[in-house]
């Protein structure tokens, strides 16, 4: 059972999870599922240079979590996405946005940057989650997750407002109420509704210019991608959609346990900071410096070679100063590890020794990176399925998964577009494409297998 259907990682659309029981550390460890602490990568890492290491791994943390990279003025200035957000009431547009909405659209909460007072009401059920306002107060303390608001004075409303790389990649672990919690940084935010927040924005006039769409037909287009999704291509070659009328959007990829894993998108188009940068200056829309020529072809990136998306430049650049930073951080997140109770153990047991021998899923999925060493890139045809995300990509193929954390991203399927539900739908893809005449008991102890990682 080689590859796991194309790729897993960085940030797929705005740098872009399930919740889960596990936790990330700000101390430099890693706290499995199951509570159990051990050393992050990070830790390992800073007995060689502690200081650098460490300043390294903070700074990057804060760019992850809290670094608009200057997108506040496209969210904010052009779109006005803050006006939607306070509503008529406040000095914005509409009806505003609350709570409960803002929560049932997927938006998390970060626990631990509330007040006692304000964590006592919610916990409490005294807090108002049907008033805009109190949309407002979490965003002054800076506890909505992945969204930066800027303010003048003392107002309650901002006057610009930015999206982080968190807002796609970090979810909580609910532990307030669903929805609200401590902070799982690299978990795929698989409740957000990336499209349906987009589409809130008064002025959608720089994507209806860019994909010669009215703001109709655009929004139609945004709401399509649902819970979970983003398309991080569709201002690049224009296609909203596949050629069987679903959405061309892919699910929000997991951000952690990527340490020496090469190429970090489900198509390979490149390295992290590679698609950092991408993401930052094309889909966040940040003030930085981006160039790659490949997106210089009229033919395969018509919006790109239309845009100049290929060659942007920025004075300051606000981005490129980041990476490094950002690059180590990254890398210093483990993926998480199930819970004991999750699974089989004796059938997980079993399930190893056919994941390296008879499925042969150890050829492409190499233990323990559970991805290729080298350059783990494979045509549509060798692994099942259709081309279409593939050859919407630079090399027309799909990335081998790291497959650590897979609990994590069960949350609206597996693969790039979530095509399998479950394992056990992968694995029969599998035995069938490869015809591995395994039986129905091999088949359930290499899921259990699976769900160990």
């Amino acid at each position: 059972m080689p590859r796991f259907g194309g790729g897993v990682l960085a940030a797929s659309g705005l740098l872009i999870a399930a919740s889960a029981c596990s936790t990330l550390k700000n101390d430099s460890s890693a706290q499995s599922a199951d509570g159990r602490s051990r050393p992050s990568a990070f830790a390992v890492a800073a007995e060689g240079n502690p200081a650098a290491t460490a300043a390294n791994h903070n700074d990057g943390q804060s760019v992850f979590r809290d670094d608009t990279f200057g997108d506040e003025y496209f969210w904010g200035d052009t779109l006005q996405l803050h006006l939607a957000i306070a509503g008529s009431a406040h000095g914005g547009v509409g009806p505003g946005l609350t709570p409960k909405q803002a929560l049932a659209a997927g938006l998390k909460v970060d626990v631990d940057r509330l007040d006692k007072a304000t964590v006592d009401a919610i916990r409490g059920g005294k807090a108002n989650l049907d008033d805009p306002a109190t949309t407002l107060a979490l965003l002054k303390a800076n506890a909505v997750v992945g969204v930066h608001a800027y303010y003048s004075g003392t107002s309650m409303t901002p006057t610009r407002i930015g999206i982080t790389c968190a807002f796609c990649h970090s979810t909580v672990n609910d532990a307030l109420t669903k929805g609200i919690g401590s902070r799982l940084d690299a978990y795929p935010n698989r409740d957000l509704n990336v499209g349906a927040i987009v589409a809130m924005a008064p002025t959608l006039t720089p994507f209806e210019q860019a994909l010669k769409l009215d703001s109709a037909a655009l929004r139609k287009v945004l709401h399509s991608w649902g819970p979970g999704r983003f398309d991080a291509e569709v201002n690049q070659d224009g296609k909203a959609f596949r050629p069987d009328g679903k959405t061309a959007a892919t699910l929000i990829p997991a951000a952690f346990g990527l340490a020496g894993a090469n190429l970090h998108t489900y198509t390979g188009w490149g390295s992290m900071p590679q698609w950092n940068a991408y993401v930052a200056v094309t889909q966040m829309h940040a003030k930085g410096t981006y160039f790659d020529p490949r997106l210089n072809d009229p033919a395969k990136f018509p919006v790109a070679q239309r845009t100049h998306f290929y060659d942007v430049r920025s004075t300051p650049d606000l981005v490129t100063p980041k990476l490094a930073a950002l690059q180590a951080y990254q890398l210093s997140i483990e993926a998480p590890t199930p819970p004991a109770n999750s699974y089989d153990q004796a059938a997980a047991s079993r399930g190893k020794i056919l994941f390296d021998g008879k499925a042969t899923c150890s050829r492409c999925h190499v233990p323990p990176l559970f991805t290729e060493p080298g350059w783990p890139m494979h045509k549509a045809s060798e692994i099942g399925i259709d081309d279409f995300q593939a050859m919407r990509s630079p090399d027309g193929r799909y990335r081998t998964t790291p497959l650590k954390g897979l609990f994590v991203r069960a949350k609206g399927g597996f693969y790039h577009d979530g095509r399998f539900a479950t394992l056990d739908d992968v694995v029969n893809h599998y035995d069938g494409f490869f015809k591995l005449g395994l039986t129905a008991e091999q088949k359930h102890d290499l899921v259990e297998y699976l769900k160990s990682l």
